[in-house]
């Protein structure tokens, strides 16, 4: 299978090549040419099988020039101990209408790791399959979870570096520890005098920045990408989703075929187009319920079909969604359009240029097919926290509670009779200051890692292995640049 650009500015390239670039180079993400399509009995021949089995599965059907051994090898390496539960994602009843599906269980609390364990592995794979012989610099953009994960993943991988660039002033403590006390001979961690949107747009100029790239390629460089742009980071994301239907299934919860909503906080919307991409090879998927915060560019947009950036940034209580440009939601409208490079290529340049773009009526419809959107504030976020405690004894962490507000309201509205899986994406410690402040009476203690112990004395939940003793580790990156200088910040690490 080849992979394709969203603007129609590239001759279609392998999956190797599609995961070493990152980005198309002039602007554009890769998709597949064609979804691969599956059969019913098929998928429900699936159930039951392990999480390994499920990844070696679907990869095998996208990755077309790697071998089985490849993806195996790639598989075993991802998801083993590095988990703190065989089941890698588990499947959580809240009540005969609610699941939570758990992606934290990871080395960094965050669902980052269902992919960014197996990204690095598949482009060295890709690496050597092409032949390349520069380094290969990942670059990466984080509004907090994504880094550390990055980080995680890529630390130490022969023949690459990766610097991660994160707003300074717009993650949790937890998240900023996590990330600057990284250790490794080949990781860089710059904090950013901005937004996420800041890092992103940054991170995107400079994949597209031809004269960056012929002094890259002097110098023995070649740029790539572990944000959801990349292909081979979207990928595994698929995965869970198949896994947490098979789960419903092999449970008895659901008989095969019967529709199954999925809810997903997010923000860059990579998340949640995995779960379309599922239904689109033919998991019986419902609707797909997009849940912002008070940054609600994407509610509105799925509202009115008008994706306006033009608005006040907010910094809230669920950061991971402090995002105004979607990057992901480019590859979603290019299927929308039924493949329309040039009408995606217009709209991102509106988007860059003024701000704000309106699709077509046809598009829209289309979208309405698949997606609603919903969006909950800081308020209603901890309102949701206390509830689902007191209903269910369920610590939510503040995107998930995002998540289960919007899909309360969707299923109140709606009628709908589906059962709602809830992607939880983050463990409720890596917010702790937050989802404290969501229990009446709490007197909080002064630093966040006080309160990681107050949190767990107070409801018992388990503290991430990920999350211990970071205070007790020594601080290894203290850069800090500009907004507008995050492209020198390259050059400077780099030495070129």
């Amino acid at each position: 299978m080849n992979y394709i650009s969203t603007r129609n500015n590239m001759e279609p390239v392998s999956a190797a090549e599609a995961i070493a670039r990152g980005m198309v180079p002039n602007g554009g993400l890769f998709v597949p040419e064609a979804i691969p399509a599956l059969d019913a009995a098929e998928i429900a021949a699936m159930a039951g099988k392990s999480y390994q089995e499920l990844a070696q599965w679907i990869l095998g059907k996208y990755l077309t020039d790697y071998t089985a051994e490849d993806i195996a090898d790639c598989v075993a390496g991802a998801y083993n101990i590095n988990f703190d539960t065989p089941e890698i994602a588990p499947l959580v009843k809240l009540n005969d209408n609610e699941y939570i599906l758990e992606l934290w269980h990871g080395p960094t609390a965050a669902f980052k790791d269902m992919a960014l364990q197996l990204t690095p592995r598949l482009l060295v794979k890709a690496i050597e399959k092409l032949d390349l012989q520069q380094e290969v610099i990942i670059l990466v953009a984080t509004s907090g979870d994504t880094g550390k994960a990055a980080l995680e993943g890529f630390k130490n991988v022969k023949g690459t570096r990766i610097i991660v660039f994160y707003p300074a002033h717009g993650v949790s403590k937890v998240q900023e520890l996590q990330m600057v006390t990284t250790d490794g001979d080949n990781t860089y961690v710059v904090g950013v005098e901005g937004n996420f949107d800041d890092c992103q747009s940054a991170v995107k100029e400079i994949f597209a920045d031809r004269a960056l790239e012929a002094v890259m390629a002097e110098h023995g460089y070649q740029f790539s990408s572990a944000n959801s742009i990349n292909w081979g980071r979207l990928l595994p994301q698929i995965v869970y989703y198949f896994a947490a239907y098979l789960n419903l299934v092999h449970q008895g919860a659901v008989a095969y075929g019967t529709p199954v909503d999925f809810v997903v906080p997010t923000g860059n919307f990579g998340n949640i187009l995995a779960a379309w991409y599922a239904g689109q090879m033919g998991l019986p998927v419902g609707k797909l319920v997009c849940a912002s915060n008070k940054n609600q560019v994407l509610a509105d947009f799925f509202a009115s079909g008008v994706y306006d950036r033009r608005r006040d940034f907010y910094q809230t209580n669920s950061p991971s969604m402090d995002i105004l440009i979607s990057s992901n939601l480019e590859r979603f409208l290019f299927a929308m359009t039924g493949n329309d490079g040039d009408k995606v290529a217009l709209w991102m340049d509106q988007l860059k240029n003024e701000g704000i773009f309106t699709v077509d009526a046809d598009t829209k419809a289309n979208i309405d097919k698949f997606i609603v959107g919903g969006a909950a504030d800081e308020v209603e976020t901890l309102s949701m926290i206390a509830a689902c405690y007191d209903e269910s004894k369920y610590v939510l962490d503040t995107h998930t509670a995002v998540a289960v507000k919007v899909s309360r309201e969707y299923r109140e509205a709606s009628g709908t009779a589906n059962i709602a899986v809830i992607d939880s994406t983050a463990h409720p410690c890596k917010f702790v200051s937050s989802v404290l402040s969501a229990f009446d009476g709490v007197d909080k203690k002064e630093s966040e890692l006080e309160m990681l112990e107050q949190l767990v004395s107070l409801t018992g939940i388990s503290q991430h292995k990920g999350l211990q003793d970071l205070d007790k580790k020594p601080v290894l990156h203290t850069t800090v640049c500009e907004k507008d200088e995050i492209s020198a910040a390259v050059q400077r690490i780099l030495g070129i």
